[in-house]
């Protein structure tokens, strides 16, 4: 029997293991990773995350995307997971009282706050590509950020897949946000995920990248921008010197929604 937790932050849903004394079974299992993240024929998550011990850290995360393959950096995922490592007993060793551990983009630093909510620092953004009006940027995954005027008359599944698929994105893979800007630093935004292959509640790694792409045409300053997705509020908190974002911090809810166990 496996025994697994599934979470959400901001409806942005994960089954998360306990592998610290040994992985539940082999990662390479794709189909049945793809199983378990199944809305029909399994539990059903846009992701599965794994927690294993990692020397210098407090744990390290393995991601994979409801496709049952690796995934890049989840930014809600990587929220959602630290507050499983406190369920497990796990606690901040380092000085500063924040946890610290490895995801396949790099290290990360990450607290819960005691509003209930979990900031997540994210890896510094230089390198930001303009497309006519659109932005191409990678904060752990990459992504593509579409300024509309109206997120909630898009159809964002045709929408994202005619980007997702196109001919310069089809190999890789690019996740789409559709971003309206609202009342100064709050956006409104919707997203189709690769992996997923359609619109998910919340992207973590997307409401920082929509973020970033909303301050780089302004002042160097420190930001904080409230962003509005389906699945519940989020914020980014981040210093932009007019080429980099820097000091970035995702910040937002988690919820534990049930614990349960299946054979496998």
């Amino acid at each position: 029997m496996i025994s697994f937790d599934k979470y959400h932050g901001a409806g942005n849903d994960f089954l998360l293991l306990d592998g610290r004394e040994k992985l539940p079974f082999s990662l390479d299992r794709h189909d049945f990773i793809a199983d378990l993240c199944s809305r029909r024929f399994g539990v059903g998550a846009d992701g599965l995350m794994v927690l294993s011990h990692k020397t210098d850290y407090d744990f390290e995360m393995h991601y994979f995307n409801a496709d049952g393959h690796s995934g890049s950096m989840c930014g809600n995922g990587g929220r959602c997971i630290v507050t499983f490592a406190h369920k497990l007993g796990i606690r901040p060793q380092s000085a500063d009282g924040l946890y610290h551990f490895l995801a396949v983009d790099g290290p990360h630093r990450a607290r819960l706050l005691e509003n209930g909510q979990v900031e997540l620092e994210m890896q510094p953004v230089s390198d930001i590509d303009q497309l006519g009006e659109d932005c191409i940027l990678d904060t752990g995954s990459p992504h593509f950020i579409r300024w509309v005027p109206d997120v909630g008359e898009l159809e964002v599944l045709a929408q994202g897949q005619s980007i997702r698929y196109s001919p310069t994105y089809e190999k890789v893979g690019i996740n789409v946000n559709f971003v309206q800007r609202v009342n100064g630093d709050t956006l409104l935004i919707r997203t189709y995920e690769r992996g997923v292959e359609g619109e998910t509640y919340a992207c973590g790694t997307g409401v920082t990248a929509a973020a970033i792409a909303h301050v780089k045409d302004r002042p160097a300053a420190d930001y904080q921008i409230k962003v509005q997705a389906r699945g519940g509020d989020l914020s980014v908190r981040l210093k932009w010197d007019g080429q980099t974002a820097s000091a970035i911090w995702l910040i937002g809810p988690t919820q534990h929604i049930y614990s349960g166990q299946l054979a496998h």
